[in-house]
């Protein structure tokens, strides 16, 4: 799967954008001033708890919180 489908999954199913992963991300601490101060697997199981999102959606989230990938990114 491309990351772009990784992307349009997380939308149909969440109802979320990047941006809003950003924002939530810094709601719970998990990011400060952008950058990402967490791990992995602390950012998948929340996704998994609070969006039932999979362990491969959770790490495109990861990627995008870490600056890997971004929403232009394939």
């Amino acid at each position: 799967m491309s990351f772009q489908a990784y992307l349009k999954t997380i939308k149909e199913k969440t109802g979320k954008t990047p941006a809003d992963f950003r924002s939530l991300a810094e709601e719970k601490k998990f990011c400060q001033n952008g950058t990402l101060t967490v791990k992995a697997t602390e950012i998948t199981n929340w996704l998994k708890n609070d969006f039932d999102l999979g362990h491969g959606h959770g790490m495109a989230i990861y990627a995008l919180l870490k600056g890997l990938k971004n929403e232009d990114s394939l």
